[in-house]
């Protein structure tokens, strides 16, 4: 198949929607506040290399402990799932220590390069094409760029509403995604 526009929107919008950066102006905004200057340009590129890393790396990974890839999807959709009530009901399931410093912990990783992404990278990757996902990857990655270079005019423009109102639209959006993810491959694992 390769290079394919519909799929590199779809995939797109799916890591945009798990990464939730604009969600995570707050904590940014919180964390430059905590410990002064956050490297931008580090953080988006350490984050795009785990993520792409992993896209290569993690199908062997599960293999060489056992686990196929319909059932990582599964367990993966279950993840999601819970990181959309997350962002939907405005509740916190997985508590974070809070961090000394602020440039490639927490922030490339796992803010952007977190378990959510990761998992989602490797459900990705058994339905749609490597170029693809890698294209995507970049695009979210530049976005985040964009966003942690711009966290506070980003703040003030939305606001607190505004900012709730985004991450409930993706919440709902990361949803659907969960549940299509665990119907494509809940029929994998009793075949």
């Amino acid at each position: 198949m390769g290079f394919d526009w519909k799929e590199i929107f779809t995939i797109s919008m799916v890591l945009f929607a798990v990464i939730d950066i604009i969600g995570s102006v707050p904590i940014i905004v919180d964390l430059r506040n905590k410990v002064g200057h956050i490297q931008s340009e580090k953080a988006a590129l350490v984050a795009a290399i785990i993520m792409i890393a992993f896209l290569f790396v993690g199908e062997e990974i599960l293999k060489l402990i056992g686990i196929d890839a319909s059932s990582f999807a599964v367990a993966g959709s279950f993840v999601l799932f819970f990181l959309a009530l997350e962002m939907i009901l405005g509740i916190r399931l997985y508590k974070e220590d809070n961090p000394n410093t602020a440039s490639i912990v927490p922030i490339a990783f796992p803010l952007i390069a977190g378990a959510g992404t990761m998992t989602t990278i490797l459900s990705l990757r058994a339905e749609y094409e490597k170029i693809n996902i890698i294209i995507a990857i970049i695009i979210n990655i530049l976005v985040v760029y964009i966003v942690l270079k711009a966290s506070a005019k980003i703040e003030r423009l939305l606001g607190e509403n505004g900012l709730g109102v985004i991450r409930k639209i993706f919440g709902v959006i990361l949803l659907a995604i969960a549940v299509k993810l665990f119907a494509a491959n809940v029929k994998g694992l009793f075949a």
